[in-house]
């Protein structure tokens, strides 16, 4: 008897933890073949009820997300129609190592989605004396003196032409990727959906307008990379030459294509501003953050993320560009960093790492080795430069890291990087710019303005 009951309920257990695993799961056809999709939703609600429970919340909860992202979005295309100021708060002086003094400024209305974390939160750039500030949805403002006006004044624009709600609404991967205005000429790149789930890095452009900025299509990708890396978009622009903008492009979580002489994706590119051709001058570039062109130096610094560790500061000469073979930066062949899943225990990490191995050495595999790689990451972000052979660059860096920083240095004659000195500012910088011996700064923890004067 007891042999009977302990066999009975040994295939209860057995039929329980079969029936819980597989249905519903699509992968036994003979499950789908003996029960009606009735029977399956019935079994599952009687037999196994905190499974459904889980599942509804986990539906739930991602409405839910949804819908308030929905509401952020509505709200900030709101407040950019009504034209009101962006309102700034000077919240506190902040003392910095080396006896530094950051002044932070709030902004306390119109950017909804970043208030809220969704990145990134914006950018800025000067035009005229004026601090520019643009937020990832497509608020415009200036503010000609931030020390002591407390407002932006908004400009009027027709981004959402090209990138509006239906685009924001999406995915938080719809956003605009960055700001740069040279003369009177101001360029937005953006995440653009070139057809259904397919995206790509786009560029419109127009004339500097205090009162209404009509901007037009400048570059528009062909290709497209399915929507599933929007994060690694890239989207840097500077200004090259009287004729050329650089925009960097990100490979979108699509690795192979940085090794891909016929994709703009994992590439530095250069756009010429009267037609839109472009030609491919750097490659191997994973999500390039960074770009800064030294006209008297005649290189350009870029900065790009890595993986798991890597985060490089790659120096491109100008005098080695050749159109016909792209400067090569190695991923995702090379790199200090690891797959984020280097453990590699995990399915399917060994057959990634036979693909892209990711050597420590680039210079060994015939590629270009960067001039720094950070390894943890630190989230690199914009790089410019403030005097003679004197640069600097931000960190947005990683929560369980807490990096938030600006890092100083020096490159010496053999253009190797000297004096890196890490001063932390306690924020996520995603932007600066450097103008008259004083750096501005775009926070994204609260979302603000910051300005650091250098001694």
């Amino acid at each position: 008897m007891k042999k009977k009951l302990f066999l009975s309920f040994f295939i209860f257990l057995i039929s329980y933890f079969s029936i819980f695993y597989f249905i519903g799961k699509g992968n036994l056809a003979f499950v789908d073949i003996i029960l009606s999709s009735e029977q399956k939703n019935f079994i599952k609600k009687i037999i196994f009820p905190y499974k459904v429970i889980s599942q509804q919340e986990t539906r739930i909860s991602a409405l839910s997300s949804r819908l308030s992202m929905h509401r952020l979005i509505s709200n900030e295309l709101s407040f950019k129609n009504r034209k009101q100021d962006i309102v700034v708060e000077k919240i506190e002086n902040i003392e910095l190592s080396n006896n530094l003094i950051l002044k932070k400024y709030k902004i306390t209305n119109g950017f909804y989605t970043a208030m809220e974390g969704h990145r990134p939160g914006g950018y800025i750039d000067l035009h005229q004396n004026n601090l520019i500030v643009l937020s990832s949805r497509g608020i415009i403002g200036y503010n000609s003196n931030i020390n002591n006006n407390n407002y932006f004044k908004q400009i009027r624009n027709n981004i959402n032409n090209f990138i509006g709600f239906s685009h924001f609404s999406r995915s938080i991967m719809y956003t605009l990727r960055d700001l740069h205005i040279h003369e009177d000429k101001i360029f937005i790149s953006y995440t653009e959906r070139v057809k259904d789930n397919c995206t790509n890095t786009g560029v419109i452009y127009g004339s500097m307008n205090y009162e209404f900025i009509e901007f037009k299509k400048l570059f528009s990708p062909k290709e497209c990379v399915m929507e599933n890396g929007g994060s690694q978009s890239g989207g840097r622009i500077v200004h090259f030459d009287d004729n050329h903008i650089l925009l960097s492009v990100g490979e979108y979580n699509a690795m192979h294509l940085a090794q891909d002489k016929q994709s703009i994706n994992g590439k530095i590119i250069k756009i010429n501003i009267n037609n839109s051709n472009f030609e491919i001058i750097s490659m191997g570039h994973r999500n390039p953050q960074g770009l800064y062109f030294d006209k008297e130096k005649n290189f350009i610094l870029e900065t790009e993320h890595g993986p798991n560790g890597g985060d490089e500061i790659n120096l491109i000469d100008v005098n080695s560009i050749n159109i016909n073979e792209p400067l090569n930066y190695g991923w995702a062949i090379a790199s200090y960093g690891e797959h984020y899943y280097s453990a590699k225990k995990i399915h399917g990490a060994e057959e990634v790492y036979k693909k892209f191995p990711l050597y420590k050495s680039h210079s060994e595999h015939g590629f270009i080795e960067p001039l720094k790689s950070f390894v943890p990451s630190i989230g690199i972000s914009q790089i410019t430069k403030i005097g003679n052979n004197k640069y600097v660059l931000g960190s947005m860096g990683k929560e369980r890291e807490g990096d938030k920083s600006l890092y100083f240095f020096e490159l010496n004659s053999q253009k190797k990087i000297i004096n890196l000195e890490k001063i932390k500012v306690f924020d996520r910088v995603r932007d600066l710019i450097f103008n008259d011996n004083e750096l501005y700064l775009f926070f994204e923890n609260p979302i603000s303005i910051g300005v650091l004067l250098l001694n």
